[in-house]
């Protein structure tokens, strides 16, 4: 007898499309390209050369900021040292004085301590000679009486003793903070520096050579500006004034193409004030250490009056000083990487000049 089997249900396979598949494909190729996008930080454009020199510019100042708080710092510091050494030798003076006296007491202690077995009247009965005696006892008053010196003496060198004592303490205190400001201020410039450097060494060799075109433009436009400085300026200092600049300028015209190396004082490099100091030195005129105390020292003189030997200050916190040498031009410790050179007058901002004799 024939079975009649139920046919089996077939399973329905769906298969997409060709087109569904690639649309689908290319969409989550684009979502992971957004979502890796929107992960990376954005790139930031190139600084142009213009942006560069502004920066470099920018850092420079800000180390002779730096330079002239550490010139500050270093002449406080040796200020300091000198005055602690001095209250250390007063200490050590003082204590010697202090250990004369005790000596002396020391003596009169044991001479009382020989005698204090008999009293004044015990010792006159028994003694041979009682005008001796007599004698004596005005010795022993006498003797009181200048051991009671003394022994104010010794108090009042104690007083002083721990006096100096306590200043000699303050004193160091303050020594060691002026050190570490000293150091503070030698990292600020030493990072200033690096960081400028940093910025020109990532230059290209195309960029290099626009920054030196630029410069050169800067350069310039300075020296046509320096130049009409010059031709409206007229002389009103006395001679022993231009006798003394002359002397100033021969010297640090002697000075020209040594290194630029900030803190320095010389003879084989300066920063801007250290050469200005040397040079009015040579000149027998006795000039602050900074900037800042420069432009405090003669009188001030209006830049369309300028005179050789007269001191240019730059920007606005007085950070740079120059030495104004005539016909426009100024005589410099410019910065790090460079070396004493002459550029015209109106290179920087001016602040101010003065007349220092």
């Amino acid at each position: 007898m024939a079975s009649h089997r139920k046919p089996r249900p077939r399973t329905a396979v769906v298969t997409a499309p060709r087109a569904v598949i690639g649309l689908t494909s290319a969409a989550l190729a684009t979502v992971t390209l957004l979502s890796e996008s929107a992960a990376a930080a954005p790139s930031k454009p190139e600084p142009s050369v213009q942006e560069v020199q502004a920066k470099v510019d920018a850092l420079n100042h800000q180390a002779d900021t730096a330079t002239q708080r550490y010139n500050q710092a270093q002449a406080t510091t040796g200020h300091q040292r000198t005055k602690a050494n001095a209250l250390l030798n007063q200490v050590a003076a003082g204590a010697e004085q202090l250990n004369a006296t005790r000596r002396t007491l020391g003596e009169y202690a044991a001479a009382q301590y020989r005698t204090n077995g008999l009293g004044p009247t015990a010792t006159l009965l028994l003694s041979n000679d009682p005008q001796a005696f007599f004698d004596s006892e005005n010795l022993l008053k006498r003797g009181a009486a200048q051991q009671s010196k003394v022994l104010t003496r010794y108090e009042d060198q104690m007083a002083a003793t721990a006096r100096q004592r306590t200043q000699a303490s303050q004193s160091l205190l303050t020594l060691q903070n002026a050190q570490q400001k000293l150091d503070t201020d030698r990292r600020a410039v030493q990072d200033k520096l690096r960081q400028a450097q940093t910025l020109l060494n990532s230059l290209n060799r195309q960029q290099k050579e626009r920054l030196a075109q630029l410069q050169a433009q800067r350069e310039a436009a300075a020296r046509a500006s320096a130049a009409r400085l010059a031709a409206a300026s007229h002389a009103t200092s006395s001679a022993s004034y231009a006798t003394k600049a002359a002397r100033a300028i021969a010297f640090a015209k002697a000075q020209l193409g040594k290194p630029y190396v900030w803190g320095a004082t010389g003879p084989n490099s300066y920063d801007c004030s250290g050469l200005v100091q040397a040079a009015w030195a040579a000149a027998g005129v006795t000039l602050p250490r900074t900037t800042w105390d420069q432009v405090d020292v003669g009188t001030r003189v209006a830049i369309s009056d300028l005179e050789p030997g007269d001191l240019v200050f730059y920007y606005s916190d007085i950070s740079h000083v120059a030495m104004y040498i005539g016909d426009g031009e100024m005589i410099q410790a410019p910065h790090t990487g460079a070396v004493i050179d002459i550029q015209p007058v109106t290179e920087m901002p001016i602040y101010g000049a003065t007349r220092p004799a």
